[in-house]
């Protein structure tokens, strides 16, 4: 079948074909009042990793060799859950429908950060350019229809939707040459109702562009991170002036400076996150060097980074101790890390985690630990902290998919509005042609927003030699030691050191009056908590599959053992179901398939009301507290390989009954104290009973914490002993 005929019936098709249709719409979706005039409610949408199968087909394999595409096998209505399939089309028509009925009336706007075309895996069935844009198009333009603006007859949309591209929304995947391309002209026109006006040239020069969320408030910058993807073979990082990489980053520079000077705040998104662990990495070093730099010295004005790609739910905090200049400009070695799998097993994810587990050990705690506050919450008497508020790290949020490589899942997140009650929205802005950007941010061609002499020389943040003392190697060191240093004779310079790079022009710090900005410390714009929902796909399909173990061999003629338990040792994955065959509604069957059960989105967790990771906020603090509670003493006994290792078996041998409900645990009981008391600042806890006794319940609760995050990792699709792998 043609594919535009494929997308027409699609598009036609709102539900399951195979499948009884849902409740009628206005069974469900909240009231509309035309008349009444939209506000702001604080919320908004983040949606990623679609990836909408058009040869997706109804009980097919799920094996490699059938890929949902082929065969006979447990492909499910909506899609078949912990496999390698992409998402049929009803499943996306389902994701839309449920959006439309329970959220668009109630968010204001929406970060999709890409890759709405299907993988490139199936040999019998390779991808080309018609269908890479066709299905781009079809989600672009479900979008548009969806929060088409309505009434009083006016065009365009009620909410900004801010999109960018995926690793595999190109051809080939993980390729993208610099623009002006083609790809970006075609993009350009896909997401003419995304992209404003003004913004269009920066776009088609590099595929990126920003977007006033909330005008003269909050700008959402959407990132071509493909240009800082350590896989994209047609560049090379973000060092050489020539580079989009490079081009990107002095334009991010440019943009975040004029919103300072606005007193505006920004979030960024983009698809591949900046991932970096002791041994792996998703971005070129010198891009991920750049870009810890610029968010440390705009962290008055950056939100949070909202990322995509890896279809696992985790955080990365980011700190700028590891910033090196060297690095940076390109011209150090950049040690033994690997490039990481560009689609993540479950093994390869496993590492990963464990390895973000121990870079966490070594975090330094927030003031708010039992060690730095009393019982009243006030601050103990001493030394003070020199970084109260961890201005020292940055935040990126890592998204799970709709792809049900696990289970479906979107995401809303929650802000502080107080004080923006009247601010003007987007779409009043945007029908009275509202527009602050003028031409000077738009001249790609000098991009180089270089600072006047002065300011180098009397500002101490931008004194970047940070091969200097120990004791003066922080980007935010004080005036007193900057003079102090001034006094101190200066060594002669290494033969060995390699100049400065003269294309380097650091942004300028915020005044040392500016007050933390919003990722740091609670105030209009922070970022309060999330919500995330998923669709239980097991539930959903309803389906009736034969028990493997009946049968002497799978549908790929594996023992009938080696199923979902073996599963994660795969490249490909077969899912939980993989090997089972429909039991009913074949050819020789007289009972048709069970229907599906009604399809919706339901809560997997809140921050809000989470008790274990017990978020009050989602600034940095807050983060930085939870990753050092799942942290604990990992960093200092357990290895890179993280399975198995000394500290592990110390964990699990004196506290195995302290996660025993992590199949569905919500609540943790015991003191809040216990287990904020570790990380850099840990000491022997002093007091009564026998020895030892509090250090296991530490041990007990960093334990169950750890397993709770890797629950919700993997959005509950892993039974209590697989997660027990990860310890």
């Amino acid at each position: 079948m043609p594919f535009r005929r494929v997308l027409a019936v699609a598009l036609l098709c709102h539900g399951v074909i195979a499948g009884r249709p849902g409740p009628a719409a206005d069974e469900t979706r909240p009231a509309r009042a035309a008349s009444a005039p939209r506000k702001l409610h604080g919320r908004f949408l983040h949606i990623t990793d679609i990836h909408p199968d058009e040869f997706y087909k109804l009980h097919s394999s799920t094996d490699e060799d059938g890929a949902c595409h082929r065969g006979k096998g447990p492909a499910g209505p909506y899609g078949a859950e912990t496999s390698d399939c992409d998402s049929p089309f009803s499943l996306v028509n389902a994701t839309f429908d449920w959006i439309d009925a329970h959220l668009k009336e109630t968010i204001d706007f929406v970060v999709w950060t890409g890759d709405s075309a299907r993988h490139d895996r199936d040999e019998d069935l390779p991808r080309n350019a018609d269908q890479v844009l066709g299905t781009n198009t079809w989600i672009a333009d479900k979008f548009a229809r969806l929060f088409a603006a309505d009434d009083d007859g006016a065009k365009g949309m009620t909410v900004p939707v801010v999109p960018t591209f995926g690793n595999n929304d190109i051809l080939p995947h993980n390729i993208l040459l610099p623009g002006p391309n083609k790809w970006f002209q075609h993009y350009a026109h896909i997401w003419r109702h995304f992209i404003p006006e003004e913004q269009r040239h920066s776009f088609e020069y590099g595929g990126w562009f920003h977007v006033e969320v909330i005008p003269d408030k909050l700008a959402v910058f959407s990132l071509n991170t493909l240009y800082f993807f350590d896989r994209n073979a047609g560049v090379d990082g973000c060092a050489n002036p020539a580079e989009p990489g490079y081009k990107q980053m002095e334009w991010l520079k440019v943009q975040l400076q004029f919103l300072r000077e606005r007193g505006m705040k920004a979030i960024l998104m983009g698809h591949v996150p900046p991932a970096r662990t002791e041994s792996k990495m998703l971005w070129d070093e010198t891009c991920w060097q750049k870009y810890s730099l610029w968010m440390h010295q705009f962290r008055d004005v950056v939100v949070v980074g909202l990322y995509g790609h890896m279809n696992i739910d985790h955080f990365l905090i980011h700190d700028k101790d590891e910033i090196d200049i060297a690095a940076l400009a390109g011209s150090a070695e950049f040690g033994t890390r690997e490039a990481m799998d560009d689609e993540l097993s479950t093994q390869s994810a496993s590492d990963y985690l464990m390895e973000l587990r121990s870079d966490w050990a070594k975090l330094t705690p927030p003031p708010t630990s039992g060690k730095e506050v009393n019982k009243e919450g006030k601050r103990r008497k001493g030394k003070k902290r020199s970084d109260p508020w961890g201005e020292r790290y940055h935040l990126s949020l890592v998204g799970p998919s709709v792809v049900p490589n696990y289970f479906p899942t979107l995401r809303v997140l929650e802000y502080n509005i107080t004080g923006l009650e009247h601010a003007l929205l987007w779409k009043d802005a945007a029908r009275k042609g509202i527009s602050h950007d003028t031409e000077a941010p738009q001249k790609h061609l000098e991009l180089r927003h270089l600072p006047d002499e002065a300011d180098i020389e009397s500002d101490p943040d931008l004194d970047l030699d940070l091969e200097t003392d120990d004791d003066d190697d922080t980007l935010d060191a004080t005036k007193k030691k900057h003079k102090k240093k001034k006094n101190k004779k200066k060594k002669p310079p290494s033969k060995d050191k390699k100049p400065k790079d003269p294309n380097l022009f650091p942004p300028l710090p915020p005044s040392k009056s500016t007050p933390p900005g919003p990722a740091y410390s609670p105030q209009p714009l922070t970022l309060t908590g999330y919500t995330q929902y998923f669709a239980n796909l097991t539930h959903i399909n309803n389906l009736n599959l034969t028990d493997p173990s009946t049968d002497t061999t799978n549908n790929d003629g594996e023992s009938g053992l080696w199923g979902w338990d073996w599963d994660w040792l795969l490249r490909w994955r077969k899912g939980k179901h993989g090997g089972k065959k429909p039991a009913t509604g074949g050819p020789h069957s007289p009972q048709p398939p069970p229907p599906p059960r009604e399809f919706a989105y339901e809560v997997e967790y809140s921050t809000f009301e989470d008790a274990i990771y017990r978020l009050g906020d989602l600034t940095v603090n807050s983060f930085v507290e939870l990753a050092v509670r799942m942290g604990g003493e990992v960093g200092k006994s357990v290895g890179v390989d993280g399975l198995g290792g000394q500290g592990d078996e110390e964990e699990g041998s004196e506290g195995d009954d302290g996660d025993d409900d992590e199949g569905g645990v919500e609540s943790d009981d015991g003191d809040d104290d216990d287990d904020t008391e570790v990380g850099a600042e840990k000491k022997k806890k002093k007091g009564k009973g026998k020895k030892g006794e509090g250090k296991k319940g530490k041990k007990r609760k960093q334990n169950k914490t750890w397993l709770h995050f890797l629950r919700h990792a993997f959005v509950g699709t892993l039974e209590k002993d697989e997660l027990k792998n990860f310890t």
